[in-house]
């Protein structure tokens, strides 16, 4: 057994600074021209903000009250910043499916987000109920803005995943970077009531990437709140468990890094048999894109974007990973609309029926512990002293 180290979450954190978020993150030039996202199922409901009425949009209401008010009373000045609009585009229904060309202003005229959006604005903050990383990150490059996404944004994120000090944020998953990259392979093992399984995922010892919540330099995407580690498998084999979102929870075979078999272990057997359908009939949704690894004490939020930042959580994705330096793009999924990049989180209060009792790494000819049930092992706490 490896010699774990307590670290607990921070029981205040700063009161939440749009301007000091900006000024981090970006490092805005004066004068850059700044626009918000937000998707709604109709995107004619921006007008006149007649969205913000709807007590069931919190994401978008947000984005209104937090960050378009916040940008035009004061933070576009404070910042020497311009624009500060807000456009909307239709809901696409699924994590980093390809967004809709239609954007709506709130005054209600019609634009097109790549004719009148991508060009004319130097950030952009995309606030949406689902993540738009993948694509707006492709827009950024072609188009030359930065920006950054903040899918599922609640007060709990506000008050502390948006609220830390990006700097150290990035220090701090470097310190973690360097001590994983040039990896050979992860292995994961889960415990599901008796049963035990595990996965092996080949690294290549390839660089590994951070999350780290700066973009200072030229066309990207940040994606808040920050701090992770990330590799995108070369391949992977073995076995571990999936909840999906109605409960049921199915065991997942790999082979060649893709998910070829499903079986029942707990729950809706219909929810099993069609995710069968839909790896079998479109095999790109099943190929392992990511693994990544929180960096950062946090509260749960009740929302992936930040749940899985925290350190001792881990998650695989399945789908696309073209933009986190991947092969998988759009393209080469038999249906676009299953070109999403889903992740996986494995964490107690996400998956307390699964736990992982060890995450192994192979190294420079060393084999190491990172997690623990859900800890971090001494090699990770060592790392960030």
């Amino acid at each position: 057994m490896i010699a774990q180290t307590k670290l607990t979450v921070p029981e205040k954190f700063p009161p939440f600074s749009l301007s000091r978020l900006l000024k981090t993150v970006f490092n805005p030039k004066s004068g850059e021209r700044v626009a918000i996202l937000i998707d709604l199922e109709d995107p004619h409901d921006i007008k006149d903000f007649g969205f913000a009425k709807n007590g069931d949009l919190t994401i978008q209401r947000n984005a209104y009250e937090v960050f378009y008010k916040g940008l035009n009373n004061g933070a576009l000045r404070e910042l020497s910043l311009t624009g500060g609009e807000m456009f909307a585009y239709k809901i696409t229904g699924g994590s980093n499916l390809d967004l809709p060309d239609l954007a709506v202003a709130t005054d209600g005229t019609e634009l097109s987000l790549e004719r009148d959006i991508y060009p004319n604005y130097k950030l952009i903050l995309c606030i949406s109920t689902y993540s738009a990383t993948a694509p707006l990150t492709a827009f950024a490059k072609r188009y030359g803005f930065r920006g950054a996404t903040l899918h599922g944004l609640n007060q709990i994120i506000l008050n502390s995943g948006l609220a830390v000090d990006y700097d150290q944020v990035s220090r701090d998953a470097e310190k973690l970077r360097l001590g994983m990259t040039r990896a050979d392979w992860v292995e994961i093992d889960f415990t599901y009531g008796r049963d035990q399984f595990s996965l092996h995922l080949d690294l290549g010892q390839q660089e590994a990437q951070k999350s780290h919540g700066l973009c200072r330099g030229g066309p990207d995407i940040a994606n808040l709140p920050a701090g992770e580690i990330y590799f995108v498998p070369t391949s992977g084999s073995g076995h571990f468990p999936l909840k999906f979102e109605d409960g049921t929870i199915g065991l997942m075979t790999v082979k060649g890094g893709r998910i070829v078999d499903s079986k029942l272990l707990k729950g809706n057997q219909k929810t099993i048999d069609e995710h069968k359908r839909k790896v079998e009939s479109d095999p790109a949704t099943g190929e392992l894109g990511e693994l990544g690894f929180g960096t950062q004490l946090l509260p749960v939020s009740g929302r992936d974007i930040q749940d899985e930042k925290v350190l001792g959580t881990l998650h695989v994705a399945t789908g696309r990973s073209d933009h986190l330096g991947g092969h998988l793009t759009p393209d080469k999924f038999s249906s676009k609309k299953n070109a999403t990049h889903d992740d996986i989180l494995f964490a107690p209060h996400k998956t307390p029926e699964i736990n992982v009792p060890q995450v192994r790494m192979r190294r420079n000819g060393e084999t190491v512990v990172l997690i623990e049930n859900f800890e971090p092992a001494a090699y990770m706490v060592d790392l960030l002293a």
